[in-house]
């Protein structure tokens, strides 16, 4: 279901839920909204003529199931040369479950079919080189193997047993250069798009329900009532409907900045947008793809954001493995890959944000010469950051791909303007009417336990007592007990269990 709107026979004027967006956090909320309530109203609309393809496509992500295994810069070396900080992977590991766990009861109650087709099991691997970096390892699998959720990762040293995990990384690599790395066989390749458009394609089948394409939401007014008022023009034929609802969320990506202001949130005052584009390198080749079957993340540059630490990963993408290596960024102005226009930041400043962007550019003049460069560099400069990871890598065998837009959120924080916020969160109105989705790792993957979190501010009555509960601990099992206790242990790795098997991952 890539071009096709969905929908209803009926498309109601009046709903109890709109969702602007396709995405990962779209169709998750919508799904879960449905399963809580099936009275619940629910229309989705996205700009796009395809669903799910601007973030959440499978050539615009890294496809990792964040669950804190490889990503390094969940865990960052300490100045101080204290041990290794683990609890932030350890946080994402229980928020990325709750994905796997709902997943697994949409495809075992038959909401979704074919988990092949959006997931798959794919080692984990961090990789380091230099003394420094291997200490810094060192310290933070003694961090992580302590903890349940992470027992069975390995380290080593020895090139000879990082070359049979993952023998690109050493093949042709100076045997003077200490490496280090860890390993986990937990991991997961998602393609969220897949999962995204199988979730819209059953809520667009439900009663009071409709999912639709080419469908651009202009304006949204609150009304005296309190409900908002959505003005959508449909693309295909310019046409404009307004839709009346009860609560709205916003998970358009990076057009969610310019959608807050138009809703004239006052929540959302002096909140700016900064894009960032990206890049792949992208290799095809039968024989190198047959050689890597990993996800292996190395360490990214002082200057760099998060969402650009350089990796080597197997990806399993329109129907076929590949390799993708980077991601590398690059400056851009547009807030959307496929709908975005090059005046998008122009169009997002406005006086009320101006001060923070305005410091943003003062204060952060290396991130923005990093991406500048980015942009600009050769496909020999990105062949030598390539060889950090593949020292045998030939160019003849990548080629460049575009890798889509984040637009990282930019705000006051504190009473200190212009500060670059690189992980996920979501912005809520004070009545709970409209929630919005902000920033970029480790989104996609924890996006069920984001979209929970939407839930319970905004519809405590099915979550906050007994029988919600249940309901919820029904759709997502590991929902309302704390996994990451030892305690927890035993049933955590039961739930885990029956999940990976509906997912067919084991």
């Amino acid at each position: 279901m890539s071009t096709a709107t969905t929908s209803t026979a009926s498309q109601p004027a009046d709903s109890d839920v709109i969702i602007i967006g396709s995405g990962v956090m779209s169709a998750n909320l919508g799904a879960l909204l449905k399963r809580l309530d099936p009275a619940l109203s629910i229309q989705v609309f996205e700009a796009a003529d395809e669903l799910a393809f601007e973030s959440s496509n499978g050539w615009n992500n890294a496809g990792t199931g964040h669950a804190g295994i490889c990503e390094i810069s969940y865990t960052p070396k300490p100045a101080d040369g204290s041990p290794v900080k683990v609890q932030k992977v350890i946080d994402i590991f229980q928020e990325f479950e709750q994905s796997l766990q709902f997943w697994g009861h949409a495809v075992a109650s038959g909401m979704i079919d074919g988990p092949t087709d959006f997931i798959n099991p794919v080692q984990h691997i961090s990789f380091v080189h230099g003394d420094d970096q291997v200490a810094f390892l060192k310290s933070r699998f003694a961090g992580m193997s302590a903890h349940h959720f992470f027992r069975e990762m390995e380290f080593t040293t020895d090139p000879k047993k990082i070359g049979a995990w993952a023998p690109l990384l050493t093949e042709g690599r100076d045997p003077a250069m200490p490496i280090a790395a860890t390993k986990m066989d937990g991991g997961t390749d998602i393609n969220f798009g897949n999962v995204s458009r199988k979730l819209l394609a059953w809520l667009g089948k439900q009663p009071g329900c409709s999912v639709n394409a080419s469908s651009k939401v202009v304006d949204l007014k609150k009304q005296p009532d309190g409900r908002w008022a959505v003005t959508v023009q449909n693309l295909k034929t310019g046409e404009t409907t307004t839709r009346l609802a009860k609560f709205v969320f916003v998970g358009a990506g990076g057009g969610s900045i310019l959608l807050l202001q138009k809703a004239c949130l006052p929540e959302a005052k002096g909140l700016g947008g900064f894009p960032i584009g990206g890049h792949w390198l992208v290799c095809d080749k039968p024989e190198i793809v047959a050689r890597h079957q990993a996800k292996v993340y190395g360490q990214n540059l002082p200057e760099a954001p998060t969402m650009a630490v350089p990796h080597i990963d197997t990806r399993i993408l329109d129907g076929k493995k590949t390799l993708l290596f980077g991601p590398f960024a690059a400056w851009t102005t547009r807030f959307l890959h496929r709908t975005g226009s090059w005046t998008d930041l122009v169009r997002s400043v406005k006086p009320h944000n101006l001060g923070t962007l305005l410091k943003i550019a003062a204060t952060n003049f290396p991130l923005v010469r990093y991406l500048v460069l980015q942009g600009t560099q050769s496909m020999a400069a990105r062949m030598r950051v390539m060889r950090i990871f593949y020292p045998n890598a030939k160019d003849e065998d990548w080629k460049l791909v575009d890798g889509g837009i984040r637009v990282q959120a930019i705000k006051k924080t504190d009473g200190e303007a212009g500060i670059v916020h690189f992980g996920t969160e979501v912005l809520t109105s004070a009545d709970k009417s409209m929630s919005a989705l902000l920033g970029a790792s480790p989104g996609a993957s924890v996006c069920v336990n984001i979209v929970t979190e939407v839930i319970r501010k905004s519809f405590p009555h099915l979550t906050e007592n007994a029988a919600g509960i249940k309901r919820m601990q029904e759709l997502i099992p590991t929902y309302g007990l704390d996994y990451r206790l030892p305690e927890n242990a035993a049933k955590f790795n039961e739930l885990a269990a029956t999940a990976r098997k509906q997912l067919k991952l084991v």
